[in-house]
């Protein structure tokens, strides 16, 4: 971890609330989600909270659990996990590392200025479900996992701003904010591949901040994949540092 203005606590729990599903539940301290999608944070265990039972049993319970699904068993490993040997415990099993992701932060100390987006982009902030929309042609998401999209953005309490980067009328890039308290989160930030090094992630990235500065946050957040250097380059010019890290386990045949 490097040192932040910002407690790293504080920022995980705005991640965590920044995606609401009704398909979670909570088992002696650990956050069970179970919505089906591109991401991971929304079908894994997070052990983010008090935990007492024994630790074999409580695993058992998270396979059985997510086998009734039929989603693999993923666990979210971050430096706040309780109990701290749950690494350990599950690495005995054979779950192994994958997907390691940084968690990186900045201060808002003024909007950002990277001038107008290209010429022949247009930035429009459309109603959620048409964000999915474009999210879901981006990644090209089959349909379950755009409907999953759409029940987490459609149901978060928290302020939320989304943003699609056209190009000659077709969406070229996304990206989506949720305000927390302060605490700004950019998530969904996805490219078309033909159209990367455009200014495009820049274009949107900047809306963004904007916004958030205009509604009061003094902080903003991302979660990055450490081997993503496109995207890490991009909010690098904006600042963005590295607060700290997670991956995930699972068993061999579910690092998916």
């Amino acid at each position: 971890m490097i040192a932040t203005d910002i407690d790293p606590i504080r920022i995980e729990e705005a991640g965590l609330n920044a995606l609401q599903t009704q398909r979670q539940l909570f088992f002696d301290g650990w956050l069970l989600r179970i919505s089906p999608g591109k991401a991971k944070r929304a079908r894994s265990v997070s052990a983010h909270f008090g935990s007492s039972l024994p630790l074999p049993a409580k695993i058992d319970h998270c396979e059985s659990v997510y086998a009734a699904q039929g989603l693999p068993t993923l666990f979210r490993m971050t430096p706040f996990q309780k109990p701290a040997d749950l690494e350990d415990a599950l690495a005995r099993r054979g779950y192994v590392a994958f997907d390691r992701t940084l968690v990186q932060a900045l201060p808002l100390r003024r909007p950002p200025d990277f001038g107008p987006p290209p010429p022949d982009v247009e930035l429009d902030a459309p109603p959620i479900a048409a964000f999915v929309d474009a999210v879901g042609e981006l990644r090209a998401s089959p349909a379950e996992q755009r409907a999953a999209h759409l029940e987490r953005l459609a149901a978060t309490p928290l302020v939320t701003h989304a943003v699609i980067a056209r190009v000659a009328g077709r969406p070229a890039a996304c990206g989506q904010a949720a305000l927390d308290h302060g605490l700004a989160g950019i998530f969904d930030m996805v490219t078309d591949p033909e159209l990367q090094r455009r200014g495009l992630a820049t274009a949107i990235v900047t809306e963004l901040l904007t916004w958030a500065w205009d509604h009061g946050a003094s902080h903003a957040y991302l979660q990055v994949n450490d081997d993503n250097a496109p995207a890490l380059a991009v909010y690098r010019k904006f600042g963005f540092a590295t607060v700290y890290g997670y991956h995930y386990r699972a068993r061999p045949h579910e690092c998916r």
